[in-house]
Formats: structure tokens, sequence, C-alpha cells
């Protein structure tokens, strides 16, 4: 019998809402209302717009919404929409290092709106759903905020072993599953059967790749096929492979594709020491959270000295990015996902003064002849200070930026990148609420949109989902 899944599975299946700290209850609706908000923003870009179609066609049994539209398709069709809706503008939190929400929210979305659950439902399972994928990313070594998972983080070499979201397939399922009313043995099987349906992973290839196509994260909706696939196998008696997390050897790190896996970081004070709240990163800017720390110090020297585009001379970064590495070295805009990935681009649109969210990443915006002028103007270094404090903090994005305008060089240093938990510059509710009216501003009326708001941030009330989907929803 798998002792570890065997332990996941009864923390799904026995936790009460009752057992979640308030903290953590306040931070699962908040990270709904950002995820969700991501998905209304993203209804602006033709890649959004792309995967609505696409689960139009597919279509089935009109059980959920996609957010933003007025369709209703079936379970996996509206959980695969709303997961692609999540990461499309690459603005939705980051939690284990990677944007664990946008791969576990979708499924038990879905689910919930289908079954009728109710909000205390939905806070329960999602939060379960983030826990145990916040969990097994410590195990393959993506969340770092132990002294030894840090340590082994640091002294392996970036690239595959280090990202992707496959592990959180595992968290969908689990969330997914409790509102079914799995029970123990059930729950032990879809989590075995989600944890084959997941993607390998394929970022590792994106980062190398000079090509930046659309699916640079995999396909997360995808993924959240898979979620729904695994418990509605489960329900029907279907058996999974549920000791797929005890194999060291040929278990789930060695054929997705982690070069790391230590197990014993999943199970380690379950239930009674919550973490994925203790290292969430609301992101302020649509783009790759690494380069965060450059765009932070950029704004603090043009806002605090009020410089122009047309008065700098020059900009150097010098980050955590590498920008000799494939991700970050093209400068080349001719798509969202190179837009996201270019730091010359997204200094340059900063410079331009043009508002953080979709309008960074519309044709208008990347082919504005004055933004890519611009880009020649800034020289990207990898970070080259004290990297001591960093060792030590799991939380740390070292940046600094020297801008070189009216004869005079102005200089920024950070150590955290605006939304970090547990900083000086952590974001507070008011703040992923404004970003939540941003994001919305293009589809839903100003009137919807507050009501949208209060309905998560009173989530606990809500005794039906569908009364929240309805003002997500055209």
């Amino acid at each position: 019998m798998s002792q570890i899944i065997q332990e996941l599975a009864r923390f799904a299946v026995e936790t009460k809402l009752d057992d979640l700290p308030i903290s953590i209850v306040q931070e699962t609706k908040l990270i709904l209302m950002d995820s969700i908000g991501c998905a209304l923003g993203a209804l602006s870009t033709d890649k959004g717009q792309m995967n609505v179609a696409l689960a139009r066609r597919f279509g089935g049994t009109p059980e959920a919404s996609i957010i933003g539209t007025g369709d209703k398709v079936s379970l996996s069709n509206a959980a695969y929409a709303n997961g692609e809706l999540f990461l499309t503008l690459d603005y939705s939190n980051i939690i284990a290092g990677g944007h664990d929400g946008v791969y576990v929210i979708p499924a038990p979305l879905a689910i919930a709106e289908s079954v009728g659950a109710s909000g205390k439902d939905l806070i329960l399972t999602v939060a379960l759903g983030l826990e145990i994928s916040a969990r097994i990313a410590r195990a393959v070594g993506r969340f770092n905020i132990t002294p030894q998972t840090l340590q082994r983080a640091r002294g392996n070499e970036p690239g595959p072993g280090l990202t992707g979201n496959a592990y959180s397939n595992f968290g969908a399922a689990a969330a997914a599953g409790r509102l079914i009313k799995l029970d123990e043995e059930k729950m032990l099987h879809a989590l075995g059967i989600a944890g084959h349906l997941c993607m390998v992973l394929s970022y590792g290839r994106w980062q190398y790749s000079k090509n930046k196509y659309s699916a640079k994260y995999g396909v997360p909706g995808w993924q959240s096929t898979g979620a729904v696939t695994a418990v509605l196998l489960a329900e029907m008696g279907y058996t999974g492979d549920i000791t797929v997390l005890d194999d060291p050897e040929h278990g789930f790190c060695y054929y997705v594709g982690y070069k790391q896996w230590h197990p014993e970081e999943i199970l380690d004070e379950l239930g009674k020491n919550w973490c994925f709240n203790t290292r969430i990163h609301y992101k302020p800017y649509p783009c790759c959270g690494v380069i965060h720390g450059i765009l932070d110090c950029f704004y603090n020297i043009i806002e605090q000295y009020n410089l122009m585009p047309e008065e700098i001379e020059s900009v150097r970064t010098f980050s955590m990015a590498n920008p000799d590495s494939p991700a970050f070295a093209h400068k080349e805009v001719n798509s969202i996902s190179g837009a996201q990935f270019s730091p010359q681009y997204n200094i340059a649109v900063a410079a331009h003064r043009i508002k953080p969210g979709v309008e960074w990443l519309i044709p208008e915006t990347m082919t504005n002849p004055q933004i890519l002028k611009f880009m020649n103007k800034v020289i990207c270094h990898p970070y080259s200070g004290n990297r001591r404090d960093a060792e030590k903090n799991p939380f740390a994005s070292l940046a600094r930026v020297e801008v070189v305008a009216r004869e005079k060089t102005f200089t920024e240093e950070i150590t955290h990148k605006r939304g970090t938990a547990g900083s000086e510059v952590s974001w507070t509710e008011k703040e992923v609420i404004e970003k939540f009216r941003d994001n919305a501003s293009r589809c839903l009326t100003q009137e919807k949109t507050d009501r949208a708001i209060e309905a998560i941030l009173e989530l606990e009330k809500v005794d039906n989902i569908t009364h929240l989907m309805r003002e997500v929803t055209l």
C-alpha cells in the first residue's frame, strides 16, 4: 500500500473547513480572485480567444462555464478553457515557484459549479489542492522554503529538473475528488490516475528554444482535463497507480522528468503546518516573474525623478535572469510569449508609462515603433552583487538597475520584488482587488465586477457557486 498517496488521500477526504487557519481561508479567496481576474483579462487576446473557440468546438454537456463568456460546456472543456485563460497573460500568482493555481483551480471550479457546491466547499477544496501541490513541489525541489530544499535547488543546474507544474495535477485531482465526495479508497485511485494524466516537463524545451511559441508552459488547460478525467474514472471504480509517489527509481519524478526527488517533504506536518501561503507572489506585471525585480527598480527611478523616455540615454539591468540564456536573450517581440520573456521590451513599455495589464500584450503596444526603438537602450546583465542574503532567503529576488539620464546615473537595488508574501513589499487585499478590477474592465460591467468582488471576498456566504459564476460570465 502506498504511504504517500494514502496519507494525501486521507488528508483530502477528512480535512474540514474548520481545520483551515483563517490566513489560509483568506489567501485562498485572494488566489481565486487573482486567477479569475487574469482569465477575464486574457479574453482580450487572440490566444485567449483561440482556447475559448476550441472549448466551444469540443462542446459537450453544458455542465460548467467558460469564464467571461456566456458559454457552458462539459466539465473537462471548461477546465481546459479556464486553465488556458488563467495563464495566457503570464499575470497569475506564483505559489510554489510556479503557477500552481493555474493548474489546480480549473478542475474543482468546473466541478463545483456542476454539482452546485457552496462557497465553503470551494474554499476548502482549492486550499487542499494548493497545499498538496505545494508539498509535492517541495519534493521535486521546486518550492524551496526550507534551508534543505533551498540548498538542493541552489546546487542544481536550472532547467527542466526545476521547472514545470506536472506535480500540481495531484492537487487538482484531490480538490475535484473531494467535491464529488470520493471516499478515501477512490480518492487514492484518483490521485494515482492523475499522476499519469499530466504533462512531461516540456517547459524545459521552451527555455532552450529561440522560437517563443504559445505553449511555453505546456498547455495547462490540457493538464486540467486530466484531473477531471482522473476523478470521474475513480468514481466509477477505475484503478490508479497508488505507489506512483513511492518509487524513487521509476515513479513520478522518473517518467515526468524531475531531477530531484525528496518525498519526505510531502508528508512533513501535513495538516498541521500549511505551507502554500508562505511563498506567494502576486504579479504586478504581465511577464515572467524573474523580470519583475528590475521592473520594480526601474519604476522606482522613473517615478521618483519623473524621467521621460526621451530623456533616458541607457538602462542597465542586473537580475537573476541570465541574459545569455535562450529564455531571455531574444529581442524579437512577435508574440505574447516573446514579449513576456523580453526584459528589454518590458522595460521599454514601463518607460512609456503603459499601464501594467492587458495593454502590455496587445498588438498596438508590441508593434509601437517608439517602444521597439527604446529597447535598444536596455542592456541586461546577470546580477553581480552580494548573494549571501539570497542564499539564506528563498524569498529573495535580487535586482539592480542603473539609468543614465540628465547627465546623471540613477541607481536602485532591491532584495524582494513587489507582491512577495512575507516581505516588506507583500501585496494587500486592496491591491489584489485593484488588479482584478483592471482585468475585468474589458468584459464585465462595473456593477458585475463589484458583485464578483463581493462574492469572492464573502465566499463563505455563497450557497451555490453558480451565483459566483453568474457574476464572472456574460
